[in-house]
């Protein structure tokens, strides 16, 4: 049995995008004993992995002495044959040099060149283990026992959020407009994190108005378990770029994404060929700003309801 430690990335998207990597480890290892060690949201995607028989939360920012407590939780948790880490801050490099283990690292980047996240991640495993293995399939395992939303109808998820900032969100009148016009078609969802609530309750003001009535607003209201099960039976996602459109990249659900400030070439969805991106192509993008450094927004602003139709309608 190896005995592998694994620091995941602390946002959603970027631990989905490292997936294709721990599989690699498995691959190399089928007989792997992982440890999962990240923030409470990031680790429950290995809630269910076949692999992993521990997830232990950082929860070290909310202490007093931060590095004397992730000292600590290094050293309860054992000796380990690697102990690696996804994450480039100090702090988690303090932790991996902490730890219990024969073979130790942390992630860097190799080149400057724009190439996806997913192989940056793959890199960094393939030179950790002197390996020279692909990138595959992002690989999220389901919860069996949640239950997912249903429909008679086909189903449309929509999900306005972003955590990263609020550069990085389209507008809830023109989700709205998109889901409006669309209802027909299919039931509407709508999701995000409890930081987005307001937003998706904009929108669903917005249904309302429009007379829709086939939709559910399940902002604020699942756990990321359930957001994966739920994603994974859309028909349908139109997002920005975000952690669930990378959930909705690992079950290839047909995706519109929506990008403003950030680098599509890296971070857009990984080998979903059901994807469409719709984009300006701005003198200004990709800023890679958390709020617009311009105060005008144009990346967002300036694409309409109607492009994002005509992407649905270029997926088939």
């Amino acid at each position: 049995m190896y005995r592998v430690l694994i620091e995941v990335p602390t946002w959603l998207g970027d631990c989905i995008m490292s997936t294709p990597a721990i599989e690699n480890i498995v691959n190399l290892y089928p007989d792997a004993n992982i440890t999962i060690f990240g923030s409470a949201v990031s680790t429950r995607v290995f809630e269910h992995h076949p692999n992993v028989q521990r997830i232990v939360i950082d929860d070290s920012r909310k202490q007093k002495f931060r590095i004397f407590h992730l000292y600590k939780q290094a050293r309860q948790l054992g000796r380990f044959d690697c102990a690696i880490s996804f994450r480039r801050t100090l702090a988690s490099k303090l932790f991996v040099w902490f730890c219990e283990a024969t073979l130790k690292d942390n992630y860097r980047r190799y080149t400057k060149r724009a190439i996806h996240q997913v192989i940056r991640y793959n890199d960094f495993v393939n030179k950790v283990f002197k390996v020279k293995a692909s990138a595959s399939q992002l690989t999220v395992h389901k919860n069996p026992k949640s239950k997912a939303i249903k429909s008679d109808k086909t189903m449309l998820g929509i999900n306005p959020g972003a955590s990263y900032g609020s550069a990085k969100r389209w507008y809830p009148q023109e989700f709205a407009k998109v889901a409006s016009e669309l209802s027909t078609q299919y039931d509407i969802v709508i999701f995000g994190g409890p930081s987005e609530a307001d937003i998706a309750g904009d929108i669903e003001k917005e249904l309302i108005k429009n007379g829709v009535k086939n939709y559910q607003n399940l902002a604020g209201n699942t756990t990321i378990p359930e957001l994966i099960n739920n994603i994974s039976n859309l028909d349908l996602f139109i997002t920005g770029d975000s952690g669930p459109m990378h959930v909705a990249a690992a079950f290839q659900v047909p995706t519109v994404a929506i990008f403003g400030p950030t680098k599509d070439d890296e971070t857009s969805q990984w080998m979903n060929d059901k994807s469409v991106i719709v984009k300006k192509n701005l003198d200004c993008q990709p800023c890679m700003k958390r709020t617009c450094p311009l105060k005008h927004h144009n990346c967002m602003k300036l694409i309409t309801s109607a492009k994002v139709i005509d992407a649905v309608n270029r997926l088939g």
